[in-house]
C-alpha cells in the first residue's frame, strides 16, 4: 500500500504492480482498489505495464473531505499521474471513465486513454433517471439510508431490475462491499450530472482531448450503455470503438477479455 497527497491535501492510497509504461486504473461506482475484478485486471496487465490501482477518495483506505466537487477527483488522478512519472496511460470504468475523460479535458498528462462504457444516456427512448437523481442520492446518504441509496442508484439510475438488488442483499460478502462504498455514490452521481438526461452529447465539449482514445462496450450490455459508447466515439477527435461480447461491466468483469483489448491498445505504437 502506497500513498500520494492530492492538491487539497487528501490522502490517496494505491497499489503498484508490474513493469513497463505506467497505466492507472480508475474504478467506477461501487469499485475500489481491492475489488476482486480490479485486482485481477491489474495482475493481468502487470506483465506489460506498471499498474497503479488506487482508491478513489472516500473509498477503501483513501481520505476524503466534507464537501465534494468533481474537480477534486480530477486533481486526485492528476496526483496519481505525477506519482507515476508525470505521464501515464489511463483506463476508466463507467463513472471512472467519465472522471478520466474530464481530467484529460482539464489538462491531465494522459498519453492514451481507454474509456470503458461511460454511462452517458443519450437517447430519451433508453432508460433515463429522474431529473432529481443526483439530489435524491445525496439526500438518501445524508439520511443515513445506505441500503436504500444502493437500490435507488441501481434501479432508478442504471435501470437494473429490483430483484437484482434483492439477490445481492442475500449475498453477505457482496452486499457488505457495496455498503462500504455506498456513501460515495453521490460522487458518482455528481460526475454524471448532465450526461444522463437522454440528450445528445455536446459536439465540441471534449475537442481538446486529442490523445488516442479507445472506447469499449460489450455487445451484451444494456442498450443505454451501448448507445452512449457509440455517441462518445463520434464526438472525440481521436477515438476508436471496440464492441465485443465479454466487455460489459454490469455483471462480473471479464478481465481476460478486457486486459487483452487494453494490452493491444496501449502497446500499439
Amino acid at each position: 500500500m502506497k500513498t500520494v497527497m492530492s492538491k487539497d491535501g487528501t490522502k490517496i492510497v494505491y497499489d503498484k504492480i508490474g513493469n513497463g509504461p505506467s497505466l492507472i486504473l480508475v474504478g467506477g461506482a461501487f469499485s475500489y482498489r481491492k475489488f476482486p475484478g480490479m485486482v485481477k485486471l491489474a495482475k493481468l496487465l502487470s506483465d506489460q505495464f506498471t499498474v497503479y490501482n488506487y482508491d478513489r477518495r472516500g473509498r477503501g483506505d483513501s481520505g476524503d473531505t466534507v464537501f465534494y466537487e468533481p474537480a477534486r477527483e480530477y486533481e486526485d488522478l492528476d496526483a496519481m499521474i505525477s506519482e507515476a512519472g508525470g505521464v501515464s496511460y489511463v483506463w476508466g470504468l463507467s463513472s471512472g471513465a467519465v472522471l478520466a475523460l474530464q481530467a484529460a479535458a482539464y489538462g491531465a498528462s494522459i498519453t492514451k486513454l481507454a474509456l470503458h462504457e461511460p454511462p452517458f444516456i443519450v437517447n430519451d427512448t433508453d432508460h433515463v433517471p429522474p431529473s432529481d437523481f443526483s439530489k435524491k442520492v445525496s439526500e438518501l446518504i445524508a439520511d443515513d439510508r445506505s441500503a436504500d441509496t444502493i437500490k435507488y442508484f441501481m434501479t432508478k439510475g442504471m435501470g437494473a431490475p429490483s430483484f437484482i438488488v434483492t439477490m445481492m442483499r442475500m449475498m453477505p460478502g457482496v452486499w457488505s462491499n457495496l455498503m462500504a462504498v455506498a456513501h460515495t455514490l453521490p460522487y458518482d452521481a455528481a460526475l454524471l450530472e448532465g450526461y444522463m438526461e437522454g440528450k445528445s452529447l455536446p459536439e465540441d465539449l471534449w475537442n481538446n482531448v486529442t490523445v488516442p482514445t479507445l472506447v469499449l462496450k460489450g455487445t451484451e450490455s444494456p442498450l443505454m450503455l451501448r448507445d452512449g459508447a457509440d455517441a462518445l466515439v463520434k464526438v472525440l477527435p481521436n477515438a476508436e470503438l471496440i464492441s465485443k461480447k465479454g466487455l460489459g461491466h454490469t455483471k462480473q468483469l471479464n478481465v481476460k477479455s478486457i486486459s487483452s483489448e487494453l494490452i493491444s491498445f496501449f502497446s500499439a505504437v
